[in-house]
């Protein structure tokens, strides 16, 4: 079967690390694959494998996410039987390349929780098929008339890094004195884009309400639009030194090994790649409840629940006995429901039935 992901550019979000996965999955599983971004770089540019064939139609990178010179030609050149497009640019043009190219079967996929453009919610009525990875996204597109539930499937992310089945303590103790975190610390985590609707702000806020006798660090893993502003606010309410700004991180499994809790405040999501991985190595939750992060396994508290987030927080933090046990009873699963062999199958029987002529 030839393949055709679609994909703006391999910045460092988890839909870009999903499409990188998917590609290399596709391919180790025989199938021809081509990778085509609007945008040349990114930081996961390396990520996809030499088996993944790749396009991109920016030359020099204009910065422009939803400039796709030449799509329509690219894409009749490849002939795919499948287009799988990844991120809100690329789902933006699946109406587009579904009008243009009909021997090719297009797939949308929604896997955000922010609102979707014109274009977008278009190319949902005009792709041959839709796939949520949450099955709340998936009922909120159904019950608001977006796509009909004949034309919808969920298929949840899937772990883009293995999980770690036996944790070293050296190494766990070594990352933690890096960043001067004692055995005593409680080191809470987030790794993501800090983009607005992430919400970091809150985290902060939540933080600093913590005892002043806590022993805990807060570790955010990632890069974005609003990493200064989070940084001035860190500063502000007198909780820097407690923060650790660690940059993009390539694979952030030793943070999740490192860290006692896992802890997000996002308003918007579809499936947190974050909580699943955390997850997985075995690191407990806490996090609002935006659209499909209850399918991820951890605890919640309702958006915007001030209180109820502060409240869970420091119980969270001083008791150990729930953290380990919360953490065994998560890692068993997401090592289960999110199985990238699982999730890589559940995409190719899609795809075989769609493009599989009725008898």
């Amino acid at each position: 079967m030839k393949i055709l992901l679609i994909q703006d550019h391999l910045r460092s979000g988890g839909t870009e690390r999903q499409t990188c996965l998917l590609a290399n999955a596709f391919a180790a599983a025989g199938h021809r694959v081509c990778l085509l971004t609007f945008r040349p770089g990114g930081a996961l540019d390396a990520t996809p494998s030499a088996a993944v064939h790749r396009i991109c139609l920016q030359r020099p990178d204009l910065g422009w996410d939803w400039f796709a010179p030449g799509l329509t030609r690219q894409v009749r050149a490849f002939a795919p039987d499948v287009v799988l497009c990844m991120g809100r640019m690329a789902n933006s043009w699946a109406g587009w390349i579904a009008r243009r190219v009909p021997a090719a079967k297009v797939i949308a996929t929604v896997r955000t929780g922010k609102p979707l453009p014109w274009a977008y919610r278009r190319s949902l009525r005009s792709a041959a098929h839709v796939v949520a990875n949450s099955a709340e996204t998936g009922r909120l597109l159904v019950e608001t008339g977006a796509v009909e539930s004949t034309r919808l499937s969920v298929i949840p992310n899937a772990l883009v890094f293995p999980p770690v089945v036996e944790a070293e303590p050296d190494r766990r103790a070594a990352l933690r004195a890096a960043h001067g975190a004692g055995p005593d610390v409680r080191v809470l985590l987030w790794v993501g884009m800090f983009r607005p609707e992430k919400n970091h702000r809150a985290l902060i806020e939540h933080v600093a309400t913590l005892p002043a006798a806590m022993p805990w660090q807060l570790w955010l893993a990632g890069d974005g639009p609003t990493r200064p502003e989070i940084e001035r606010l860190a500063h502000a309410h007198g909780v820097i030194d407690r923060v650790r700004f660690l940059g993009f991180v390539a694979d952030p499994t030793p943070l999740y090994l490192a860290a006692d809790l896992a802890v997000m405040t996002s308003h918007r999501e579809s499936l947190s790649n974050f909580l699943i991985e955390a997850h997985a190595n075995g690191l407990p939750s806490l996090a609002y409840a935006a659209t499909g992060v209850a399918e991820c396994g951890g605890a919640t508290v309702p958006l915007d629940d001030e209180a109820g987030f502060r409240s869970q927080l420091r119980r969270f933090a001083e008791d150990a006995a729930w953290r380990r046990r919360e953490g065994a009873r998560l890692a068993a699963f997401a090592r289960e429901e999110f199985s990238t062999a699982r999730r890589t199958a559940a995409y190719l029987d899609l795809f075989t039935r769609l493009t599989t002529p009725a008898a």
